[in-house]
């Protein structure tokens, strides 16, 4: 009977949603969460600027979020922005499609915003290890800089905590590998 209950215990602090369960999964290092970015940057008009990040191995659960805010550059103001120049476009792409994307060409997105002043960013990434980006875009303007507040975080839950990640990544370049 003890075991029943040890065993359902485990699989809602594993499945569950709740805060409580949340808690116990950041306690044990199962859930994760990593800055992307977290800064103000500028974008010359006709430009963007990109943001590379890693999925590790064995990650479950994998999301993007954040939230982000644009304002236009005239000289050393910053102005609110509007208008038919306004916003940035934001993206989320893998390695492969943001190849194909810095050459001018359309292809899928796990998250795109649109042409938007500001916004929040949420989108799931696929589970297992992977290369992305999280692009701010202001290839449409062609007379305004764009100032862009932003923060990004990755999260996601791993089935082997951090310090065992770390720790294998030691011992492999330790030994050469």
């Amino acid at each position: 009977m003890l075991l029943a209950l040890v065993l359902v215990a485990i699989l809602w602090v594993a499945a569950s949603d709740n805060p409580y369960a949340q808690e116990i999964q950041e306690f044990v290092g199962w859930k994760h969460d990593e800055a992307i970015l977290d800064e103000s940057v500028s974008i010359p008009p006709g430009n963007f600027r990109y943001y590379k990040f890693a999925l590790p191995q064995a990650s479950t659960n994998v999301v993007i979020v954040g939230h982000f805010a644009t304002s236009s550059e005239k000289g050393a103001h910053t102005q609110p922005v509007g208008g038919s120049d306004s916003g940035v476009e934001v993206y989320v792409l893998s390695d492969s499609a943001f190849a194909i994307w810095q050459k001018g060409y359309s292809t899928g997105s796990v998250y795109e915003s649109g042409r938007v002043d500001s916004g929040k960013i949420q989108a799931d990434l696929p589970a297992g290890a992977g290369v992305y980006y999280l692009i701010f875009s202001n290839k449409f303007s062609t007379k305004a800089g764009k100032k862009v507040e932003a923060s990004a975080l990755l999260r996601y839950k791993s089935w082997l905590p951090r310090w065992i990640r770390g720790l294998k990544n030691s011992v492999s370049e330790w030994l050469g590998l």
